[in-house]
């Protein structure tokens, strides 16, 4: 059986997020890294957001960068975000399952539970109400499990990040 051929930088590539509930969220984005088990896309944001974090909140202004982070052999997958000026504003982390790469899209399942950090460090996991049974029972314990292996990870994985997306966005910020 064949293996599909990589996409090459720079082209058009689709991110394709599976709900819980079996809904996509597609997004078009821009391949900067194909490494595997890592793939590297980037997505300019047109429309300003803003998360809530318990009294803390963070807002993703339009015309930032999404460095966005998967792996296909990881439980997670990370946004990393810089404003115009290349300055970094947080990071987003969602727990997923069945990351796969084809020659048009990424493709994984969304487990509902995100850890937001913000750029001093606190972070804060979301949507643990959108859960239909507690955390520790939720998918058997997987994602509480991969929660935790990823918060004891996670200040290696944006340090990682923060010198990658350095290198990868130089030429965006002029």
């Amino acid at each position: 059986m064949p293996t599909p051929s990589i996409p090459k930088k720079g082209r058009h590539i689709i991110e394709r997020k599976i709900r819980y509930d079996n809904t996509t969220v597609d997004h078009h984005c821009e391949l900067l890294k194909m490494e595997l088990p890592k793939i590297v896309l980037l997505h300019k944001v047109d429309k300003s957001f803003t998360m809530q974090a318990g009294v803390r909140e963070l807002t993703i202004p339009a015309g930032c960068y999404t460095f966005a982070y998967y792996w296909v052999d990881r439980p997670y997958n990370l946004y990393f975000w810089r404003d115009s000026k290349g300055q970094y504003i947080g990071s987003y982390f969602n727990i997923v399952r069945n990351t796969a790469v084809t020659e048009e899209a990424v493709i994984f399942e969304d487990l509902i539970i995100d850890l937001l950090v913000l750029p001093d460090g606190e972070y804060f996991v979301l949507d643990e109400n959108e859960l239909p049974e507690p955390l520790h029972r939720f998918e058997g314990g997987g994602v509480q499990d991969a929660l935790q292996s990823l918060i004891g990870r996670m200040d290696g994985i944006i340090r990682d990040a923060m010198t990658e997306t350095e290198l990868l966005g130089a030429e965006l910020y002029g």
